[in-house]
Protein backbone atom coordinates (compact mmCIF):
# COMPACT_ATOMS: atom_id res chain seq x y z
CA UNK A 1 0.00 0.00 0.00
CA UNK A 2 2.84 2.40 0.84
CA UNK A 3 4.43 1.65 -2.53
CA UNK A 4 1.19 2.41 -4.37
CA UNK A 5 0.83 5.67 -2.44
CA UNK A 6 4.43 6.59 -3.33
CA UNK A 7 3.90 5.81 -7.03
CA UNK A 8 0.66 7.84 -7.10
CA UNK A 9 2.52 10.76 -5.51
CA UNK A 10 5.22 10.49 -8.18
CA UNK A 11 2.60 10.57 -10.92
CA UNK A 12 1.00 13.64 -9.40
CA UNK A 13 4.25 15.53 -9.28
CA UNK A 14 5.87 14.24 -12.46
CA UNK A 15 6.14 16.23 -15.66
CA UNK A 16 5.03 19.83 -15.84
CA UNK A 17 1.31 19.43 -15.23
CA UNK A 18 0.16 22.27 -13.02
CA UNK A 19 -3.18 24.01 -12.71
CA UNK A 20 -1.94 26.72 -15.09
CA UNK A 21 -0.72 24.11 -17.59
CA UNK A 22 -4.07 22.32 -17.43
CA UNK A 23 -5.89 25.59 -18.17
CA UNK A 24 -3.55 26.27 -21.10
CA UNK A 25 -4.23 22.78 -22.46
CA UNK A 26 -7.95 23.51 -22.25
CA UNK A 27 -7.39 26.77 -24.18
CA UNK A 28 -5.39 24.92 -26.84
CA UNK A 29 -8.26 22.48 -27.21
CA UNK A 30 -10.64 25.42 -27.60
CA UNK A 31 -8.45 26.90 -30.32
CA UNK A 32 -8.25 23.50 -32.02
CA UNK A 33 -12.05 23.31 -31.95
CA UNK A 34 -12.29 26.66 -33.76
CA UNK A 35 -9.55 25.82 -36.28
CA UNK A 36 -11.32 22.59 -37.19
CA UNK A 37 -14.71 24.22 -37.67
CA UNK A 38 -13.70 27.43 -39.44
CA UNK A 39 -13.16 26.11 -43.01
CA UNK A 40 -16.33 24.02 -42.85
CA UNK A 41 -18.34 27.00 -41.59
CA UNK A 42 -17.07 29.13 -44.49
CA UNK A 43 -17.95 26.42 -46.98
CA UNK A 44 -21.40 25.93 -45.47
CA UNK A 45 -22.31 29.56 -46.12
CA UNK A 46 -22.01 28.91 -49.85
CA UNK A 47 -24.49 26.02 -49.80
CA UNK A 48 -28.14 26.70 -50.56
CA UNK A 49 -30.49 26.03 -47.64
CA UNK A 50 -33.87 24.53 -48.53
CA UNK A 51 -35.29 24.33 -45.01
CA UNK A 52 -34.25 25.81 -41.68
CA UNK A 53 -35.57 25.17 -38.17
CA UNK A 54 -33.57 28.00 -36.65
CA UNK A 55 -35.82 29.75 -34.14
CA UNK A 56 -35.72 31.10 -30.58
CA UNK A 57 -35.39 27.56 -29.16
CA UNK A 58 -32.41 26.80 -31.37
CA UNK A 59 -30.83 30.15 -30.53
CA UNK A 60 -31.32 29.54 -26.80
CA UNK A 61 -29.81 26.05 -26.98
CA UNK A 62 -26.75 27.27 -28.88
CA UNK A 63 -26.29 30.11 -26.39
CA UNK A 64 -26.61 27.76 -23.41
CA UNK A 65 -24.10 25.29 -24.86
CA UNK A 66 -21.68 28.12 -25.68
CA UNK A 67 -22.01 29.47 -22.15
CA UNK A 68 -21.22 26.09 -20.59
CA UNK A 69 -18.51 24.89 -22.94
CA UNK A 70 -16.70 28.16 -23.62
CA UNK A 71 -17.74 31.30 -21.72
CA UNK A 72 -17.85 30.05 -18.11
CA UNK A 73 -14.66 27.92 -18.29
CA UNK A 74 -12.77 30.65 -20.16
CA UNK A 75 -13.76 33.24 -17.57
CA UNK A 76 -12.63 30.92 -14.78
CA UNK A 77 -9.34 30.07 -16.51
CA UNK A 78 -8.51 33.78 -16.91
CA UNK A 79 -9.80 35.18 -13.61
CA UNK A 80 -10.00 32.22 -11.21
CA UNK A 81 -13.61 33.19 -10.38
CA UNK A 82 -15.58 31.72 -8.68
CA UNK A 83 -12.85 30.43 -6.34
CA UNK A 84 -15.52 29.32 -3.84
CA UNK A 85 -16.22 26.32 -6.08
CA UNK A 86 -12.58 25.25 -6.41
CA UNK A 87 -11.63 21.65 -5.74
CA UNK A 88 -8.14 20.23 -5.13
CA UNK A 89 -6.05 20.07 -8.31
CA UNK A 90 -4.86 16.52 -9.02
CA UNK A 91 -2.24 16.27 -11.75
CA UNK A 92 -3.11 12.67 -12.64
CA UNK A 93 -6.73 13.61 -13.37
CA UNK A 94 -5.55 16.53 -15.50
CA UNK A 95 -3.21 14.24 -17.46
CA UNK A 96 -6.08 11.81 -18.02
CA UNK A 97 -8.19 14.74 -19.24
CA UNK A 98 -6.03 14.79 -22.37
CA UNK A 99 -7.65 11.51 -23.48
CA UNK A 100 -11.24 12.80 -23.89
CA UNK A 101 -9.91 16.12 -25.21
CA UNK A 102 -7.95 14.46 -28.04
CA UNK A 103 -10.84 12.07 -28.71
CA UNK A 104 -13.24 15.01 -28.86
CA UNK A 105 -11.11 16.93 -31.37
CA UNK A 106 -10.64 13.87 -33.56
CA UNK A 107 -14.34 13.01 -33.54
CA UNK A 108 -15.26 16.65 -34.14
CA UNK A 109 -12.98 16.72 -37.18
CA UNK A 110 -14.13 13.38 -38.57
CA UNK A 111 -17.78 14.36 -38.16
CA UNK A 112 -17.27 17.48 -40.27
CA UNK A 113 -15.29 15.62 -42.93
CA UNK A 114 -17.75 12.73 -43.19
CA UNK A 115 -20.80 14.99 -43.21
CA UNK A 116 -19.22 17.24 -45.82
CA UNK A 117 -21.46 19.80 -47.49
CA UNK A 118 -24.49 18.71 -45.47
CA UNK A 119 -23.12 20.12 -42.22
CA UNK A 120 -24.60 23.27 -40.68
CA UNK A 121 -24.39 24.84 -37.25
CA UNK A 122 -28.18 24.83 -36.85
CA UNK A 123 -30.93 22.51 -38.06
CA UNK A 124 -30.97 22.96 -41.82
CA UNK A 125 -31.68 20.89 -44.90
CA UNK A 126 -29.31 21.55 -47.79
CA UNK A 127 -30.05 21.41 -51.50
CA UNK A 128 -30.20 17.76 -52.67
CA UNK A 129 -29.74 16.66 -49.06
CA UNK A 130 -28.69 13.02 -48.77
CA UNK A 131 -28.26 10.62 -45.87
CA UNK A 132 -24.63 10.09 -44.79
CA UNK A 133 -23.94 6.55 -43.58
CA UNK A 134 -20.16 6.39 -44.02
CA UNK A 135 -17.23 7.05 -41.70
CA UNK A 136 -18.21 7.63 -38.07
CA UNK A 137 -21.84 7.96 -39.18
CA UNK A 138 -21.78 4.26 -39.96
CA UNK A 139 -21.83 3.56 -36.20
CA UNK A 140 -23.60 6.53 -34.58
CA UNK A 141 -26.08 9.12 -35.79
CA UNK A 142 -24.76 12.11 -33.84
CA UNK A 143 -20.96 11.84 -33.55
CA UNK A 144 -20.58 15.62 -33.37
CA UNK A 145 -22.78 15.68 -30.27
CA UNK A 146 -20.66 12.88 -28.80
CA UNK A 147 -17.64 15.15 -29.29
CA UNK A 148 -19.40 17.84 -27.23
CA UNK A 149 -19.78 15.40 -24.33
CA UNK A 150 -16.12 14.38 -24.59
CA UNK A 151 -15.11 18.04 -24.59
CA UNK A 152 -17.23 18.61 -21.49
CA UNK A 153 -15.62 15.61 -19.79
CA UNK A 154 -12.11 16.90 -20.50
CA UNK A 155 -13.18 20.31 -19.18
CA UNK A 156 -14.25 18.70 -15.91
CA UNK A 157 -10.90 16.90 -15.60
CA UNK A 158 -8.69 19.84 -16.58
CA UNK A 159 -10.34 22.67 -14.64
CA UNK A 160 -10.42 22.13 -10.83
CA UNK A 161 -13.60 24.08 -10.23
CA UNK A 162 -17.02 22.52 -9.79
CA UNK A 163 -18.86 25.29 -11.64
CA UNK A 164 -16.44 25.81 -14.53
CA UNK A 165 -15.66 22.09 -14.72
CA UNK A 166 -19.23 20.79 -14.86
CA UNK A 167 -20.77 23.60 -16.93
CA UNK A 168 -19.57 21.99 -20.16
CA UNK A 169 -21.29 18.68 -19.50
CA UNK A 170 -24.46 20.46 -18.40
CA UNK A 171 -24.48 22.65 -21.49
CA UNK A 172 -23.76 19.76 -23.83
CA UNK A 173 -26.36 17.49 -22.19
CA UNK A 174 -29.08 20.15 -22.42
CA UNK A 175 -28.20 20.78 -26.05
CA UNK A 176 -28.36 17.08 -26.88
CA UNK A 177 -31.58 16.34 -25.01
CA UNK A 178 -33.56 19.11 -26.67
CA UNK A 179 -32.01 18.97 -30.12
CA UNK A 180 -31.49 15.32 -31.11
CA UNK A 181 -35.16 14.36 -31.36
CA UNK A 182 -35.99 17.51 -33.25
CA UNK A 183 -33.16 16.86 -35.69
CA UNK A 184 -34.24 13.26 -36.20
CA UNK A 185 -37.82 14.34 -36.89
CA UNK A 186 -36.48 16.77 -39.50
CA UNK A 187 -34.44 14.00 -41.13
CA UNK A 188 -37.43 11.63 -41.19
CA UNK A 189 -39.50 14.31 -42.89
CA UNK A 190 -36.70 14.89 -45.41
CA UNK A 191 -35.50 11.34 -46.15
CA UNK A 192 -38.37 9.20 -44.88
CA UNK A 193 -38.03 5.43 -44.57
CA UNK A 194 -34.35 5.59 -45.45
CA UNK A 195 -33.65 7.46 -42.23
CA UNK A 196 -35.91 5.18 -40.20
CA UNK A 197 -33.89 2.21 -41.45
CA UNK A 198 -30.68 4.05 -40.56
CA UNK A 199 -32.00 4.69 -37.05
CA UNK A 200 -32.79 1.00 -36.63
CA UNK A 201 -29.19 -0.08 -37.24
CA UNK A 202 -27.30 2.69 -35.41
CA UNK A 203 -27.06 4.23 -31.95
CA UNK A 204 -27.31 7.92 -31.18
CA UNK A 205 -24.08 8.70 -29.34
CA UNK A 206 -22.06 5.62 -28.36
CA UNK A 207 -21.52 2.68 -30.77
CA UNK A 208 -23.51 -0.46 -29.85
CA UNK A 209 -24.61 1.14 -26.58
CA UNK A 210 -26.58 4.38 -26.55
Amino acid sequence: MQRLTFEFSLLQNSGVMTQTTAALIWFVGLIGWYVIRYPFARRAKKMRVCKSLYDWRESLLLAFATLGLFVIPAFYAVTGFPAAFNRPFIAVIAWLGLVPLCASLWLFYRSHVDLGRYWSISLEVRESHALVETGVYRLIRHPMYSSFLLLGLSQLMLLPNWLAGTSGLVGAAAFLLFRMRREERMMIQTIGDGYRAYMAKTKRLIPWTL
